[in-house]
Parts: C-alpha cells; sequence; structure tokens
C-alpha cells in the first residue's frame, strides 16, 4: 500500500491493515514490558517503547510511508512551535488536575511506587533518566501513543471524526494501563487524562506536525526528574 492510497477513504483492506499493524506494535509494547518487569522494573517500559518503534517504522515503510507521513517534522515557524508546546503543557495540567479528585474517589495515590527513588541527589542517576526522557518518554511514547496508535485506529474504525474519538480515548485508556504496574489505578487515571490531552492536541495540530507534543511530554518530565533530584515532593 501505497502512501496515497494510504489518505484515500478506507477500504476493507485498508481498515484490515491499519488494524493488523496496530495490533503489531501494540503486542510488541505489551509483551516485551511484561517479559522484562520480573528483572527490571525502571528499564522494562524503554526497553518495549523502543522495540516497538522498531516494529513501527517497519511496517510504516512496508507502505511506503514514514514517521513523517504522522506528524514528525521539523518546525518552520518555532514561536509558533513553542507556543504549541506551552499550551499544550497547560492543557494537559488542567486535564490531569481534573481527575486527580476522581482518582482520589476510587484508589489510593500511591505516587510512583519509589520507581524514581535513587534519582534524589544522584547526577548519574539523573542524567540517566534525562536521557530515557528525551528518548522513551517524550519521542517514543509521542509517535506511538499518539501518532501511530492513534492513526492506525482510526483508519481501522473507517476514519472520520467518529472513529478519531474512538481512537483518542482507546489511546489514552492504553496509556493510562501503561503506567499502573508502578502508579496503580490512581496513577492510571491521572496518566489516561494526560494521554487524552495530549491526544486531543494530535488531532488538532499534531497530524501536521507533532513536535510541540514531544517538547512538552518532554519538558514536563524533564520538571518531575528534577524535582525529584532536587528532593522536592509533590
Amino acid at each position: 500500500m501505497t502512501a496515497e492510497e494510504e489518505k484515500a477513504p478506507s477500504s476493507p483492506k485498508t481498515r484490515w491493515s491499519a488494524l493488523r499493524d496496530l495490533l503489531l506494535v501494540v503486542a510488541t509494547l505489551v509483551i516485551v514490558k511484561q517479559s522484562l518487569l520480573p528483572m527490571t522494573q525502571l528499564y522494562a517500559g524503554p526497553a518495549s517503547t523502543f522495540s516497538a518503534m522498531i516494529v513501527a517504522t517497519v511496517l510504516l515503510r512496508r507502505r511506503s510511508m514514514g514517521w513523517r507521513d504522522l506528524g514528525l517534522h521539523w518546525p518552520d515557524d518555532w514561536p509558533k512551535t513553542f507556543g504549541l508546546t506551552v499550551l499544550t503543557m497547560v492543557f494537559f495540567l488542567v486535564c490531569t488536575q481534573l481527575m486527580v479528585p476522581v482518582a482520589d474517589h476510587f484508589f489510593e495515590d500511591i505516587g510512583t511506587s519509589d520507581r524514581f527513588s535513587h534519582v534524589e541527589g544522584n547526577w548519574a542517576a539523573y542524567l540517566v533518566m534525562l536521557l530515557l526522557v528525551w528518548t522513551h518518554a517524550s519521542f517514543f511514547e509521542e509517535l506511538l501513543f499518539r501518532a501511530f496508535i492513534i492513526h492506525h485506529t482510526s483508519r481501522a474504525f473507517g476514519g472520520g471524526m467518529k472513529a478519531d474519538i474512538l481512537a483518542l480515548l482507546l489511546s489514552s485508556a492504553f496509556f493510562g494501563y501503561r503506567h499502573a504496574y508502578y502508579q496503580g489505578g490512581h496513577g492510571a487515571l491521572v496518566t489516561g487524562a494526560g494521554g487524552f490531552a495530549f491526544g486531543v492536541f494530535y488531532l488538532w495540530f499534531g497530524r501536521r506536525n507533532i513536535m510541540p507534543l514531544i517538547l512538552a511530554h518532554g519538558a514536563l518530565n524533564t520538571l518531575g526528574q528534577t524535582f525529584r533530584f532536587l528532593g522536592i515532593k509533590d
């Protein structure tokens, strides 16, 4: 399937191809992480996103596509990009904070289960985490959970607004689930709300340029790791 065919109205063949590729990437994310969790809680997630990026890139190439077709562009207008980055961060914080009272009602807030406790006051650990922030947490997660999963889910359901909304909700739920293993149900709901915020903006402008989402995600996680390094509690 060529890039031109991919952009055409969804046919049964297109929908099946999108669903098959989606399931392969989701399976990679789940299987790799669950296989590595007994050995390492810290690196199981990054290993799974790295593996899924390889699979997703191969699948896109098989269809004569690339990440550029899903929104990965070098910005032409950096002031606008930074403005959209700040707007994304604000919307993310609004959505997550609105979800906190709901999550509090159903689940105990266990934070991050000391997954990052080793970062406090440790320069080496802090720098390693920043490296992961700007690869796994910002770049890979936005390309996978927003660009690839939303795009392919929407295509699998025939495209259009209804399919986009369904794709947004499913990708947000999966994003929350991905964080439940160390944040519990409370963190899954709040993180899912954050994924929803990023997903809304992906549908708005990210298909044309996902860079503001990558920068926003990276900046938010950098702040979080910096607070942990400095010993600043939530």
